[in-house]
């Protein structure tokens, strides 16, 4: 699934998508042209929910398939959503069903019917068709190939399609009618997740890049060619059914998945900027749309205008997806405020009370993977590093961000933080990148974490557990740090052999290429040609060949033509570079994500020549005003910031730090800033005014680099998504 496209044109279309399924459900043509409006609602309009399907089949079908091991947390995670969207609207269209009386008789056979395959409101059925589709798509892809299931897939549509739109023909077979008609005592219609759903999810999958060509091969017109020529076959195959009366329902047509996959493709070429919002609010006017007609006919009849509000086909069109759209920008932005404030219920107790603590800039982090992502090579995703508690903004805030934003590859230091963002329900594939004991291969399997191997003594450790562990194999290509020597084909080759070993991917770390030294230039051109040397030989020697990755974030900023499956960013992703000369010569803008405060627990006032702090380190050479603030080296503030050599920001102002840092307390000298008081808010990373303290600074002063500044900061610093 290319993480690195940004599929605006996909979001666009959801909104036309959802007015075109509100149209099926106004007829907004009937009052001028009965044969108009069945175009319009029965033709076209039926393009809409075939769309969305193909969209959790490339978001979330796409993902299962990659996966080796067939992990279903990622399918489970968007299941339960769905579950909780079904719910929602369960509850608010149950009283309408009670009070028009759809319920009455209710039958435990009913019961399953309703919820199971048509929904408890007539537009409900597409909840149950998602969740019963998707499950059986993950079913048959655990014991069959793609190719296959794909033709199952295709061969249930067809069963579906003559007791849908072909059931004229069905007719006129008795035996074959009668099965139907004992089918429809499970379910109304074939249009369900059985026969109809399954077959879009595949071709969703296989759009989004499963067993697909690259789409840069194709100019959209091809793709816009064939959904024209599809489309008018599938309006004449419409009109001729419909002329002839042998359709019993009309969702499904024999053009139908071809328009389907047309349009597809077509809106993955189509370059619009990606909106979040718009995918909320398509979901709520499809959720929330029926109840509007209700309500709109209600309030017609109220006012006496029902011959202008719902007589008129066209404008109860208007109306209704005004109001839908209304209601659902409404419900969008109140359901929004209150998960910011469920969120960041901390963030307001920290903002008042708080002793210390970061904010993540989610805006920041955004703009930030979307410029890594331009930078990406063909069929190449991030892969974010997440170790040392995500350089110290904190790996679990920074992964559910990025699992929010579809990006489910991750790599961290030791299978510690593996397990841990497991547990706190991180999906996709997290890599182990360092040396895990033997007694923690059990934590592998346990938890679905994938292992680096670091030579071939280790993999033959591995091997030994005796339980299948996804790896990747790392290669010494210069660095001399962990991996197996690029030059021992023959061990390599062992390493294949291995039948515990899941070889998921092969990888090399390009040593300098943070720098743009001819010399250091050279040297990623020659680790990059081993590298590559060394797959060759895997293909000319029969063996599968992994995916592979090579660049970290320098890698990817200074060498972005480097190919690989994977790109494995750190500090880039953060929006920082190693040293502030680093950030200068490059003209890639990242935008810092991290902020550090603190508060001012007290103010001291010292006579001149008092001292104060250990050893009395600080004498006061004029009458002066300390701020004792409340955080220290314990929290990661570095001891040699000590002494004046650091500073903080308060109200805009500079204050140098005085005396020696402590390990929960530091001081300040606030002589000269006006309007200091006690509870205040001391600024030791980020903007305060007109001024801003950046960790390029606090790297320049210690005399190190800002990763290593960010990865210290303490644990006990409370980290907020703002």
């Amino acid at each position: 699934m290319e993480h690195n496209k940004t599929y605006g044109g996909l979001d666009t279309f959801r909104l036309i998508a959802v007015f075109l399924v509100v149209a099926n459900h106004t007829a907004p043509l009937e009052t001028f042209s009965p044969e108009a409006d069945f175009f319009l609602t029965r033709i076209l309009a039926r393009l809409a929910v075939p769309f969305f399907f193909m969209v959790t089949g490339q978001f979330v079908v796409a993902r299962y398939l990659t996966d080796t091991n067939r992990n279903f947390h990622s399918v489970w995670d968007y299941i339960k959503k769905i579950l909780l969207l079904y719910g929602f609207a369960i509850l608010i269209y149950l009283p309408v069903g009670i009070y028009a009386g759809f319920y009455q008789k209710m039958t435990v056979l009913r019961a399953f019917k309703m919820f199971l395959f048509d929904g408890p409101f007539y537009h409900l059925w597409y909840f149950p068709a998602l969740l019963v589709g998707l499950l059986l798509v993950c079913l048959m892809l655990r014991f069959f190939s793609f190719r296959s299931c794909m033709m199952l897939s295709a061969v249930l549509y067809l069963v579906g399609l003559f007791g849908d739109s072909y059931w004229g023909v069905t007719m006129h077979f008795p035996a074959a009618a009668s099965v139907y008609e004992a089918c429809f005592q499970l379910f109304s219609y074939t249009r369900n997740g059985l026969f109809f759903t399954p077959l879009f999810l595949l071709l969703g999958a296989q759009a989004g890049g499963i067993s697909s060509q690259d789409k840069k091969r194709h100019k959209n017109i091809l793709h816009l060619s064939g959904l024209f020529f599809s489309f008018l076959l599938m309006t004449a195959e419409g009109l001729i059914l419909h002329h002839f009366h042998l359709q019993r329902h009309d969702s499904m047509y024999l053009a139908l998945p071809v328009c389907s996959i047309f349009l597809y493709r077509a809106l993955l070429k189509w370059n619009r900027k990606p909106s979040n919002r718009i995918r909320t609010i398509s979901t709520w006017i499809y959720i929330l749309h029926p109840a509007v007609i209700v309500m709109l006919r209600f309030l017609a009849k109220l006012s006496n205008v029902v011959k202008f509000l719902i007589a008129n086909c066209l404008a109860n069109y208007i109306a209704v997806c005004l109001l839908s759209f209304l209601a659902a920008g409404s419900l969008t932005v109140l359901i929004s405020g209150l998960r910011h404030k469920s969120l960041h219920a901390p963030a307001n107790t920290a903002s008042a009370t708080g002793r210390a603590w970061i904010t993540l800039d989610r805006s920041a982090l955004h703009s930030n993977v979307s410029v890594l992502k331009e930078l990406l090579p063909d069929e190449c995703v991030l892969m974010p590093v997440l170790k040392a508690n995500a350089y110290g903004h904190g790996a679990l805030p920074m992964a559910k961000e990025l699992n929010q934003m579809g990006i489910y590859d991750f790599c961290v230091a030791c299978v510690s933080e593996g397990v841990q963002l497991r547990k706190s329900g991180i999906t996709g594939e997290i890599l182990i990148l360092g040396y895990t004991h033997p007694d923690q291969f059990v934590l592998l399997c346990k938890y679905h974490l994938t292992q680096t191997i670091v030579d071939y003594e280790y993999a033959n450790e591995l091997n030994r557990f005796g339980k299948k562990i996804r790896v990747h194999i790392a290669i010494d290509t210069g660095m001399h740090r962990l991996g197996e020597y690029a030059g021992h084909t023959e061990q390599i080759y062992k390493i294949f052999e291995m039948k515990n070993l899941i070889i998921v991917s092969a990888y090399t770390h390009l040593c300098t290429c943070d720098t743009q030294d001819p010399a250091d230039q050279a040297f990623v051109k020659k680790q990059v040609q081993l590298f590559y040397n060394l797959i060759d030989e895997l293909k000319c020697h029969g063996l599968p060949c992994p995916k592979t990755h090579l660049q970290s974030s320098y890698g990817l900023l200074n060498y972005p033509q480097i190919s690989g499956n994977y790109a494995r960013v750190g500090i880039a992703l953060y929006g920082m570079k190693s040293s502030r000369e680093d950030y200068c010569f490059s003209n890639i803008h990242l935008q810092p994500v991290l902020s550090l405060y603190c508060r001012i627990a007290s103010i001291k006032e010292l006579a001149q020549d008092e001292g104060a702090g250990y050893s009395l380190a600080f004498t006061a050479k004029r009458p002066t005003k300390i701020a004792i603030l409340t955080i220290g080296y314990a929290d990661g503030l570095p001891r040699e910031l000590s002494c004046g050599v650091g500073s903080v920001l308060i109200n805009g102002h500079r204050a140098h730090i005085v005396g020696r840092i402590c390990m929960d307390q530091t001081m300040a000298d606030i002589t000269d800033i006006p309007d200091v008081n006690a509870g205040d808010i001391a600024v030791i990373i980020g903007k305060s005014g007109k001024e801003e303290i950046t960790a390029y600074d606090l790297a320049e002063q210690t005399g190190t680099i800002t990763n290593e500044i960010l990865s210290r900061l303490g644990a006990r610093l409370e980290r907020i998504m703002v």
